[in-house]
């Protein structure tokens, strides 16, 4: 598909691509992203019946960025929106956004889906990504080449070019202090994930080796009503490089969370 950039709406001081009409389904995007690269879910989830909200990130799309904010920071402004039952679908540090207002035990939040989520990172993939975070320029825009390195190998694709665009045009604060929060986190603690009482999907790719099969499948177990799902020969950016895959299993799952 075509990666173009769509109308935005202001939601208390967030932009963003606001699309359907139904019941609610928030979608939240990764470190360096916007609201863009849930394309592909945008258009499937709309032709099905669903409101879908894609807020952008502080510093990301066309969010103004104001200093650097705690985990808190991003999730409160998303859960203080949830006027109405909604599902809340994050990726990559947008999982652990969704999975935080999930453990709040928030009202509305009737199942949260965590695509390409962390958790319990071994000390090696830990060390890696502070190095990584610490690295980080706030000032100047940063080389995306390793980051597309890492999220898709050598393969040229719409895909890549789209994100190498957004890389670089997210204020380089906004992704340092974004990426040293998903970098110095965990992911969910098992007594976070053990207060979620709604469904729950833990959805990764077969090649995915930072958010790995084995952690989605961790964090399922340890919570009431979790699945598990992995999509074979997909790694990290899977929502755009495997759209069929990751859209057909989260209808089913927002179907069965908004009868």
């Amino acid at each position: 598909m075509t990666w173009t950039t769509r109308p935005r709406s202001d939601i208390g001081g967030l932009a963003a691509i606001d699309e359907g009409e139904g019941p609610l389904v928030v979608l939240l995007h990764g470190v360096g992203l916007r609201a863009e690269a849930w394309g592909a879910q945008i258009d499937a989830l709309s032709a099905a019946g669903y409101r879908v909200l894609c807020p952008e990130m502080p510093g990301h799309g066309e969010t103004p960025f104001h200093g650097a904010i705690g985990l808190d920071g991003y999730a409160n402004p998303i859960a203080a929106r949830l006027t109405e039952p909604a599902v809340l679908i994050g990726h990559s540090m947008g999982a652990l956004i969704a999975l935080d207002i999930a453990a709040s035990g928030h009202d509305q939040v009737r199942g949260v889906a965590a695509l390409n989520a962390i958790y319990r990172r071994t000390s090696e993939a830990r060390a890696a990504v502070t190095t990584r975070a610490a690295a980080l320029d706030a000032a100047a825009i940063n080389d995306p080449t390793v980051t597309l390195q890492r999220w898709f190998g050598d393969q040229v694709s719409e895909e890549g070019e789209a994100c190498s665009r957004w890389l670089k045009d997210v204020h380089p604060g906004a992704y340092k202090a974004a990426y040293t929060i998903f970098a110095e986190s965990d992911g969910p603690t098992d007594a976070q994930l053990g207060q979620i009482k709604c469904p729950a999907l833990f959805m990764t790719g077969g090649d995915e080796p930072n958010s790995t099969p084995g952690m989605s499948q961790g964090m399922a177990q340890q919570v009431t009503n979790g699945r598990v799902k992995i999509i074979p020969n997909a790694a990290h950016m899977m929502p755009m490089t495997h759209p069929a895959d990751v859209n057909a299993n989260l209808l089913e799952f927002v179907r069965r969370c908004l009868p």
